[in-house]
């Protein structure tokens, strides 16, 4: 079946979602996206958006609309804690553009799902409807049949593949391919905006802090087009499970930065998604459905935005959906592991306390400022399309 006869639901108009149906459009794929919200939605506050993420993204013709709507940081101020000055800068700015050949920014994660939208409004053979109530796949040939409802009105339709952008609880996931719920873990995350007056003093308002606490730590970076900071706190759960902010009394900075966003915390409890596999024939999986990691490398939005730039063309020239699956799923999960890892390492390493933080702390001055671009080369430097071409030729 050629491209421009497929048609490929997707379950979620967030940013993997939207992703995903940019770039299965530009293969003359027809996409329906399918939301349960009546309008598009973003929750949470701020994201970044690194080189390996960024070059997907401008290949889908958003380089202008991100630029507009985000900062290009100059570099990273590391704080242990009750440091008044950073231990170390680490560069990004113009040394992540000059050796990754993309930007390392960070935005609004509502900016970014706009910018994403309005560019699927482009394209005639992308339809997106809202407020869908319910919905059902039901294996039908080397397809499916989709049968969902909006406003009480039932509707259906034929799909070449069925693919979950549903989140970390997904329902495609747990119904439809056998997996597992999302794992909870015994931290949390805190996000907040705080005026960029507020901030000022504490902070650079061109760069991103990360500050180290005892069992915390706070990630800092402005938002200039909207004159405010996005605040994330992250911390262990206490032994009752109940999200309290940590105490940082001991920490002028903190306590600043902390008493800045007054009432307005939001608590995320952090979960975890390890499923067996990310398809089932014609339904497959993408972003947080299929792999949700904690955010201590702040990967996780560029990990689904990659995953749609190696589904796309798979399921624009595959045979068959379940064979684009089982491509994608081999060429990503080696990748999506690596990263969940440090991930993991990083929650840890961050949160340590007395003698082994000030080990951490002598570890992370030696590397100086080209450590991080250095360390991470593998990551920022990975290119979805040079992955796709480089691979053996799939059996098809």
């Amino acid at each position: 079946m050629p491209a421009s006869g497929r048609i490929v639901h997707i379950v979620g108009a967030g940013i993997s979602g939207l992703t995903l149906a940019l770039a299965l459009a530009r293969f003359g794929v027809s996409v329906m996206v399918l939301e349960r919200t009546p309008m598009l939605s973003e929750f949470g506050a701020g994201l970044q958006i690194s080189p390996n993420a960024r070059r997907v993204l401008n290949r889908l013709g958003l380089d202008d609309a991100l630029s507009a709507a985000s900062l290009e940081p100059a570099g990273i101020d590391i704080y242990p804690f009750r440091r008044k000055t950073p231990l170390v800068t680490l560069a990004l700015g113009e040394a992540a553009r000059s050796r990754f050949g993309e930007p390392y920014a960070v935005m609004h994660r509502a900016d970014l799902a706009e910018a994403l939208y309005r560019a699927t409004r482009r394209f005639a053979n992308i339809d997106i409807v809202f407020g869908v109530e319910n919905w059902q796949a039901e294996p039908n040939g080397d397809g499916l049949t989709m049968r969902y409802a909006v406003n009480g009105t039932q509707r259906s339709g034929r799909a070449f593949a069925l693919i979950g952008a549903d989140g970390v609880h997904s329902r495609t996931r747990t119904d439809l391919i056998g997996g597992g719920p999302a794992k909870p873990i015994d931290r949390a995350a805190w996000r907040a905006l705080i005026p960029f007056e507020a901030a000022r003093g504490h902070i650079a308002l061109d760069r991103v802090s990360v500050l180290f606490g005892p069992g915390f730590h706070l990630v800092c970076y402005p938002l200039p087009h909207r004159q405010q900071v996005n605040v994330a706190v992250f911390a262990r759960l206490s032994d009752e499970k109940a999200p309290h902010l940590p105490r940082a009394t001991r920490s002028p900075r903190i306590a600043a930065i902390l008493a800045a966003a007054g009432q307005s915390w939001t608590a995320w409890p952090l979960y975890t998604v390890e499923t067996p596999r990310w398809s089932q024939g014609p339904v497959g999986l993408i972003g947080d459905a299929a792999h949700a990691m904690l955010p201590f490398q702040a990967q996780g939005a560029a990990m689904g935005i990659e995953d749609a730039a190696i589904l796309a063309p798979l399921l624009a020239t595959a045979p068959s959906a379940e064979a684009a699956f089982a491509r994608y799923e081999a060429l990503r999960r080696p990748r999506i592991g690596k990263v969940a890892k440090i991930s993991q390492s990083n929650g840890t390493i961050f949160h340590l306390r007395g003698p082994m933080a000030l080990a951490r702390n002598l570890v992370i001055a030696a590397g100086g400022s080209m450590a991080q671009l250095k360390r991470l080369a593998w990551l920022y430097g990975y290119d979805a399309q040079k992955e796709i071409a480089e691979t053996e030729s799939p059996p098809y």
